[in-house]
């Protein structure tokens, strides 16, 4: 359904107030929808809402929708990226005429007299279009990730065949399906959501973890960072870590995600994580050894320190049997400041000039202040910016944003 010119111009005059008040409508529309149906907190990241980022991220697609809406098409990839989570969260049809009712009151409460009853029916019209196009998206990613060879549509059981303890922070957890049928394949860097019932906790609880190793075995990696700086953001990661065994079953969902190694390509690759970012590398890095590349291949990796550098001497193992390949890694506080490690502090600019070809594609992921430093960086090295290709564990569009005004 096309927009009316009428209704195009209604909703782009309000841009401007949404940039500067899209995070208090969010929260008042948070707090409305899960008041009034509290079973989407089944759905909905606890730890992202009790932090606010998940009022973040929403404010932004709001003020992007609002600012493009004659070109909806130029916010598609932040819609593909949103739409893939969707999708590994089971968010289907049903729930999008309970966000837009309450999406609707929300911009009515917080901007009062200022949303007439002019603008709250474009922004009702212009809701329909926004919600379709995430609905046309996610039923045709549903279908895919039900027909591919071992797929399913929603969630299934998995059981833990192997606990492995990677770093002092870091676990991995190996899963096959508890039905005995085969694992789907799945694009290097995608993630799988864990959904779990904590005894104790009124709801099912949700994470997406990256895959962290190359498609085409028997079972799913996932290694886990156990989170004890935030509450309840760590309420997934520590259950995990101290109450889930080889034998226990988790919930599981089929691969998405659109950051992940694209096929084809020959230029020079580089993959650079900070932190728990290193598991989609570590996927990205095996099916290059597996496909053996003849790319040339850089792979970086900063740590806090060396107790929780996890798959020091995987990387390097795999680094090893590329034809074309470099390691480098560092730690920001170095246990041993005299051991082997490349860089102290954290990765520099001038570091990076000499390392990285500017025809290099580039893979990144980390914590958000890594993210941000480092893509600047590359983009001063004159990397294009379709060659930098990035990843973070949080709710989609906020680095996005937050690089575009940094």
């Amino acid at each position: 359904m096309a927009l009316s010119q009428k209704t195009i111009e209604i909703v782009k005059s309000t841009a401007p107030v949404l940039e500067t008040q899209g995070v208090n409508i969010t929260s008042v529309f948070y707090k409305k929808m899960f008041t009034n149906h509290p079973e989407l907190l089944n759905i909905f990241n606890h730890a992202n809402q009790s932090q606010g980022r998940q009022q973040t991220a929403l404010a932004n697609m709001v003020y992007a929708a609002a600012k493009n809406i004659d070109q909806l098409e130029t916010i598609l990839p932040a819609v593909q990226q949103v739409a893939f989570k969707h999708r590994g969260l089971g968010v289907k049809p049903e729930h999008y005429p309970i966000v837009g009712e309450h999406l609707l009151l929300s911009i009515k409460e917080v901007l009062g007299g200022a949303a007439t009853d002019e603008v709250i029916e474009a922004w009702a019209e212009a809701y329909g279009v926004i919600a379709q196009v995430f609905i046309d998206l996610e039923e045709g990613l549903y279908e895919e990730a039900e027909k591919q060879a071992g797929g399913w549509k929603d969630f299934k059981s998995f059981r833990v065949i192997n606990k492995v303890q990677e770093s002092d922070v870091i676990t991995s957890f190996y899963l096959q399906p508890a039905d005995g049928k085969p694992v789907p394949t799945y694009k290097p860097g995608q993630y799988i959501t864990i959904r779990v019932q904590i005894p104790g906790e009124k709801y099912t609880l949700n994470r997406q973890y990256s895959l962290s190793v190359a498609p085409g075995k028997e079972y799913f990696r996932i290694s886990v960072k156990k989170e004890n700086d935030f509450e309840p953001n760590g309420k997934v990661s520590n259950y995990l870590h101290d109450h889930v065994s080889v034998g226990d079953q988790v919930e599981v969902s089929a691969p998405a995600g659109d950051f992940h190694l694209v096929e084809g390509e020959t230029s020079p690759i580089a993959l650079i994580s900070g932190g728990v970012g290193l598991t989609p590398m570590m996927s990205m890095l095996d099916t290059l050894v597996q496909t053996n590349t003849d790319r040339k291949v850089t792979f970086i990796h900063s740590a806090r320190n060396e107790e929780v550098h996890a798959f020091a001497k995987d990387a390097a193992n795999l680094v090893e049997q590329l034809q074309n390949g470099v390691y480098y890694y560092g730690y920001e506080k170095p246990i041993n400041p005299n051991g082997d490690h490349h860089f102290t502090g954290y990765i520099t600019e001038e570091f990076l000039k000499d390392k990285i070809a500017e025809n290099t594609v580039c893979y990144i992921c980390g914590p958000v202040p890594f993210l941000k430093n480092v893509v600047n960086m590359l983009a001063n090295l004159g990397i294009s910016e379709e060659n930098i290709r990035f990843e973070f564990f949080g709710p989609a569009m906020q680095i996005t944003q937050e690089t575009a005004t940094a």
